[in-house]
């Protein structure tokens, strides 16, 4: 799945491609060319997601939000009616892809650059969008000039800002853009992949010799010291031979403990703060060790802490924007029930009291859990009480003769 645009520009195609494209030996040539393994480049968005911690934060936001069912509803309260789901928001920039796939463009957009930029293909009459084309966030820039906004992408100034979609995220005042979580971090994101690069230019460029061979009783001058070396290693190299050792000459391996080889350490400090830039309960739910223990209690709560904590203010960040292609009173509300599908003791649980409280009926829950209605599922739930058999009056249901 494409997250972003690729650039009309031939000549930016490498510089815009996902870094999901790109192969090992692409993403080694990269880091080899740096001037140095703390030399580390997060002017793109791609960049960053090279920290496993980035990724993993940011596609848990955008990958659960974008899954999430989309409802769309009139009025509020007990007058709030379900509508069905127009045509233009099943996909809503016309590809093919869907609304999901729409819907995780824009969250990356939102997570990487604090911004989403849009191309207004169509509006209806109505004033409400139904097309919208998404930019790769760093195709756009933006500024202000005499009080006014201006726009261009890739370079070339919008004329046509009617057209031009612009929706921002950790505003400033007197800014246009939104603040980019990537560029704010980037010196905690740079340390986690400096840790990373550097890990691995230990083991490609041989940041220390694997061994030592001395002479402890003749001094060496450089042709010697050369020619030995060259010798020892057409020893070893090509055959199982034994190495026969002259007077004097000692042989001593340098070992490396491989946790401090790849600075696992440090590695999984960095990658715990990466992952606290995208909201708080994200590091522990991907697994990283913040300090905290976690408790049979709070791992069963921890679904919620999410939701509350990390994804609310994306999941109602994600609705006013597809509230936009509704007219007015319509608006889009995505299921956050859905988060629990997973934990079956909670939902049940949720579905109990609801009975209890007649805050539901028996069909009710029978069609949140894709089962078929029955016949005497449509009345008050009453603790205790048996069903009528198949085919009888239900008693609740019966007129009172003395009514």
């Amino acid at each position: 799945m494409s997250v972003w645009f690729r650039s009309r520009s031939p000549d930016r195609k490498s510089v815009l491609q996902r870094a999901g494209e790109l192969s090992l030996d692409q993403v080694l040539a990269m880091m080899k060319t740096s001037r140095s393994y703390a030399d580390v480049d997060l002017s793109k968005a791609e960049s960053s997601l090279q920290s496993v911690a980035v990724w993993a934060a940011c596609d848990l936001i955008a990958g659960v939000i974008s899954e999430l069912p989309l409802d769309c509803y009139r009025g509020k309260g007990a007058d709030a009616q379900q509508l069905s789901t127009p045509w233009w928001l099943e996909d809503p920039d016309g590809s093919g892809h869907g609304v999901s796939d729409w819907r995780y463009q824009a969250l990356m957009s939102w997570l990487l650059r604090g911004n989403l930029f849009g191309d207004e293909l169509q509006r209806a009459t109505g004033g409400y969008l139904q097309q919208v084309r998404l930019f790769h966030p760093d195709e756009v820039s933006g500024w202000m000039e005499e009080g006014r906004e201006k726009w261009a992408v890739n370079g070339s100034q919008v004329t046509d800002l009617q057209r031009f979609l612009h929706r921002r995220v950790n505003p400033m005042p007197g800014v246009v853009l939104g603040m980019s979580p990537i560029r704010l971090h980037a010196t905690t994101i740079g340390l986690a992949l400096t840790v990373s690069k550097f890990g691995l230019q230990w083991f490609q460029d041989g940041a220390h010799p694997s061994a030592i061979l001395r002479n402890t009783e003749v001094p060496l001058d450089e042709d010697q010291v050369r020619g030995a070396k060259q010798r020892f290693l057409g020893a070893l190299r090509g055959n199982r031979e034994p190495v026969v050792f002259g007077k004097g000459w000692e042989y001593e391996k340098i070992q490396v403990a491989p946790e401090e080889s790849q600075f696992l350490q440090t590695q999984g400090y960095s990658a715990a703060e990466c992952a606290r830039i995208f909201g708080p309960g994200i590091a522990e739910i991907l697994g990283y060790e913040t300090g905290g223990s976690m408790t049979y209690a709070n791992i069963q709560d921890r679904e919620l802490t999410l939701l509350k904590y990390a994804l609310g203010k994306w999941i109602r960040r994600m609705e006013r924007l597809l509230s936009e292609f509704l007219p007015r009173p319509q608006y889009v509300k995505l299921n956050r029930d859905a988060l629990l599908e997973t934990n079956t003791l909670q939902r049940y649980a949720a579905h109990a009291s609801a009975l209890q409280n007649n805050w539901e009926t028996i069909n009710d829950v029978r069609r949140l859990e894709d089962k078929q209605p029955v016949p005497w599922g449509d009345t008050p739930f009453t603790p205790g009480a048996q069903p009528a058999p198949e085919g009888q009056p239900d008693p609740a249901t019966e007129p009172n003769p003395e009514e």
